[in-house]
């Protein structure tokens, strides 16, 4: 009994396995060996060989080779992943280019970008590409490191080879082989703490 929905415009490679409860609509391309995981919703989309998309929403965009997707990321309005990438849990990417191995493995939000190869981005980062009004692009260099709970307020551009620290507000551009921090310093006041709670 075919438990998903794939509709006949779709068109689908070699050895290709679509889970329980998939849906695969419109001018979607499922390549040999892709793996579409159950609960997955791909619309108009290119799903490259041997990738797996597992319980996510990938609409107008593509997944290269050997990539790994979700659970519960969505990939929408031109969301481009490179080759041997990784876009793990809650991590939604728009309108982007993530080039070959980059990974993005939690809970972080890539919008208006170019993200180079082996960049990780780690939990929490946001690309803040919009100010209210106009969305603005940022443009991260390869082999960078860009750590926990940081914001790249776009616009702006981080060089090749750059580690910015877990907690980074990113305002200005940086250059190749850079270290940022910028957070304010951790303060102890001890035997404090019952003037702070009520």
């Amino acid at each position: 009994m075919q438990n998903y929905y794939l509709e006949d415009t779709v068109k689908v490679g070699d050895n290709v396995t679509i889970e329980p409860f998939a849906v695969v609509l419109g001018n979607t391309v499922l390549r040999d060996g892709c793996t579409v995981g159950s609960f997955s919703y791909i619309l108009n989309s290119d799903i490259g060989e041997n990738a797996v998309v597992n319980a996510s929403r990938v609409t107008d965009s593509k997944v290269g080779a050997n990539c790994t997707v979700g659970p519960y990321a969505h990939l929408r309005n031109g969301a481009n992943v490179g080759s041997n990438c990784r876009v793990g849990n809650f991590v939604e990417i728009k309108k982007s280019n993530l080039s070959t191995g980059v990974k993005a493995s939690h809970l972080s939000y890539i919008g208006d970008a170019e993200v180079g190869e082996k960049t990780n981005v780690g939990c929490g980062v946001i690309f803040v590409n919009y100010d209210g009004k106009v969305k603005h692009k940022t443009t991260v260099g390869k082999n960078c490191f860009i750590g926990c709970n940081s914001n790249l307020i776009a616009p702006v551009s981080i060089g090749d080879n750059c580690f910015v620290a877990c907690d980074t507000t990113v305002t200005s551009d940086v250059p190749s082989n850079a270290f940022v921090v910028g957070r304010s310093r951790m303060t102890v006041k001890e035997n404090a703490a019952q003037k702070y709670i009520k």
